[in-house]
């Protein structure tokens, strides 16, 4: 079933984009397999919607337009480009996994930061510190 969907507010709160970015994306050729009606409006089925929380899960994390135009691209040639989808998924999984490695790293040490305020604050507000 197809949905016809407008560009407003409530719409760019539900799928995180922005009616120019989704035009753009469309335009570009990230956003594949977009119909119109005849009033040449927009007509967003649920493969579609899939599609804009896939592509917002790659730029989340760091995945640049031109890589998710790329698989796109590997997509639209069909099955015989399962491997190299796949691949391409790997790589980027890999680097995410590296970052988030990273993130945690730095988030270990503001948290070193937050305790040792604590324990100074602590000591500060009350000279019997209680472990």
């Amino acid at each position: 079933m197809l949905l016809n969907v407008l560009y407003n507010e409530r719409h760019t709160r539900k799928n995180g984009l922005s009616a120019p970015t989704l035009r753009y994306y469309e335009k570009e050729g990230i956003l594949p397999f977009v119909e119109r009606n005849e009033h040449d409006h927009r007509l967003y089925n649920d493969q579609n919607i899939e599609w804009v929380k896939f592509i917002l899960a790659l730029r989340a994390t760091g995945m640049p337009l031109a890589g998710i135009k790329q698989y796109i691209e590997s997509y639209k040639k069909g099955e015989s480009t399962i491997s190299e989808r796949r691949n391409m998924m790997l790589q980027h999984k890999k680097k995410v996994e590296a970052d988030m490695a990273q993130t945690y790293l730095h988030l270990e040490r503001i948290n070193y930061k937050l305790a040792l305020c604590d324990t100074l604050e602590a000591g500060l507000n009350n000279k019997q510190i209680k472990i």
